[in-house]
């Protein structure tokens, strides 16, 4: 009898293990790790029971304690259920943080075009992932332009970044993988939003990023296209970020990029520029513009991050229906 429990207990152990192993998102840890709770508990049921069979089987005095040992270990096993359950209902009883992720070509464009709004988010809760597609070696040594994305996306709060070695100046071509590169980091991550390049911009590798996020996360709800150096007179934003007390961390992120050093966007007088004439138009110190591919505001992670025009006191981002034209078109 105490091998066919050994069997049942061990079977059901391999099962939940099986189930906690399977690859999951971040939302998921906690379950798996009370899972890996209980089927160690199981498989030490199992183990107990067989030594009872081989105690009893021997006439070993010892049979007795072990027997004692299973009656104890169910309650051991309820035990743990119980504090997994606690576990998940804490987990979706406890505000979730904003999730993030912001997806460039180069190094430097999130930093350039949203690093006042990524350091305020990260600054807030919110986990914000980066995602750059290439390592713009085109533009400078590759190599150090890579650890300089990591410096950068410190520099910001990021919680982490990935740089991919798609070729610098034809991403267009490589179109399906970016896709699926994207898609797997969507699915891992399962962003609350997205911000990437708008389809305004002149330098074809950031239209083309543009058009394979928009493919990628075809269901996601929100998704937000910043303003890069080389955006065209197209760029319409209608949100705008405050970045007033965050601008120093943008400009702070922007020369980790020393590689880059000599381009005129890249200077603290130009940044500050742009993020007051952006700022002026949103009704604050200095802001960033992004239009809005859709934003679901109804959120309830939104509040401490979104503000709307039309729910200014929950929300965050601003919009505006007034149209903007860009100071600077240059292309990177």
């Amino acid at each position: 009898m105490h091998v066919i429990d050994a069997v049942v207990a061990a079977s059901c152990a391999v099962i939940v293990l099986g189930a906690c192993s399977l690859r999951g998102s971040d939302r998921n840890r906690e379950r798996a790790r009370s899972g890996c709770l209980i089927s160690a508990a199981l498989l030490v049921i199992a183990v107990l029971n067989l030594l009872v069979e081989l105690a009893d089987r021997a006439g070993d005095p010892a049979a007795v304690a072990l027997h004692s040992a299973t009656l104890v270990m169910p309650l051991v096993l309820v035990g743990l259920g119980l504090m997994g359950i606690r576990g998940v209902t804490a987990e979706a009883g406890a505000a979730t943080p904003l999730r993030v992720v912001a997806i460039g070509a180069h190094p430097d464009d999130l930093e350039l075009a949203a690093g006042g709004t990524l350091a305020r988010w990260a600054s807030e809760g919110a986990h914000v992932h980066g995602l750059v597609m290439s390592h713009g070696s085109r533009g400078g040594d590759a190599e150090r332009r890579i650890h300089e994305a990591v410096a950068g996306a410190h520099a910001m709060g990021l919680v982490d970044i990935d740089v991919l070695d798609h070729p610098d100046t034809c991403l267009a071509e490589h179109a399906n993988e970016m896709v699926l590169a994207i898609e797997d980091t969507l699915r891992r991550i399962e962003p609350d939003i997205i911000i990437t390049h708008s389809h305004h911009d002149a330098h074809q590798d950031h239209a083309a990023v543009h058009d394979a996020v928009m493919r990628a996360a075809r269901r996601a709800t929100s998704i937000l296209c910043f303003e890069s150096p080389s955006v065209t007179s197209e760029f319409s934003p209608t949100a705008f970020v405050d970045i007033s007390a965050h601008l120093p961390a943008k400009i702070a992120a922007v020369h980790r990029h020393r590689d880059q050093s000599g381009k005129p966007y890249m200077g603290a007088d130009r940044l500050r520029g742009m993020a007051a004439f952006r700022g002026s138009q949103g009704r604050v110190e200095f802001a960033e513009g992004f239009e809005q591919m859709r934003m679901l505001v109804g959120d309830h992670r939104a509040p401490s991050i979104v503000r709307s025009e039309h729910r200014a006191e929950t929300l965050e981002i601003r919009t505006a229906s007034t149209r903007l034209e860009p100071v600077d078109g240059r292309q990177p």
